[in-house]
């Protein structure tokens, strides 16, 4: 990574839905960015927030007691412990920076699932 990223440049590289692909680190974070489609998991991190920023489209954020909508340009940082459900109904590119042990699908099993994660 040279230091300077083209967010467009770099979402253009990505294929798949729901596969963060790294795109920076610093001070022990990752800064991630990922294409979404439709529902994911619900799951929580148990020791990480995570910060959801929307580059393209439209995210919301299903939270236990309430659901958070951001449009292109809006961010929200969920809580670690706090369980959450990210969706997009028409589609999203987001920026996530959270926790380099981080792991997309929290405490749970699901088959999405990211261990490694691409370098853009």
């Amino acid at each position: 990574m040279n230091g300077k990223v083209n967010l467009r440049d770099a979402l253009a590289r990505i294929a798949e839905h729901w596969q963060p692909h790294l795109v920076g680190e610093l001070n022990g974070q990752h800064v991630r960015l990922a294409k979404i489609l439709g529902e994911f998991t619900w799951h929580s991190h148990d020791d990480e927030d995570e910060l959801f920023l929307v580059v393209e489209g439209e995210l919301t954020l299903r939270l236990r007691d309430r659901e958070v909508h951001l449009s292109e340009g809006e961010f929200f940082i969920v809580p670690h412990g706090v369980e959450h459900m990210p969706v997009s109904e028409h589609g999203a590119s987001i920026l996530l920076f959270e926790p380099a042990a981080t792991v997309n699908t929290g405490n749970t099993d699901d088959p999405r699932r990211v261990d490694e994660l691409p370098r853009l």
